[in-house]
C-alpha cells in the first residue's frame, strides 16, 4: 500500500513525463509528426494517453 507521499511523489513524477512528452510531440515538425501519424494539434491528448492510460 503506497503511503501519501509516495502517492504524490508518483503524481509529480507522471505530471513531470507528461509535460516533457507533450511538449516533445508539439515542437515536432510538421512533416516528421506526419510520418510518424501524429497530430501536432493533438499533442495534449497524446501524452495523457501515453503516460495515464491504465494498462
Amino acid at each position: 500500500m503506497m503511503t501519501v507521499i509516495e502517492k504524490l511523489k508518483a503524481a509529480a513524477r507522471n505530471r513531470a513525463l507528461y509535460v516533457q512528452t507533450r511538449d516533445a510531440i508539439a515542437r515536432l515538425p510538421h512533416d516528421l509528426a506526419l510520418d510518424l501519424g501524429l497530430d501536432p494539434a493533438d499533442a495534449k491528448r497524446i501524452a495523457r494517453d501515453a503516460v495515464y492510460a491504465r494498462a
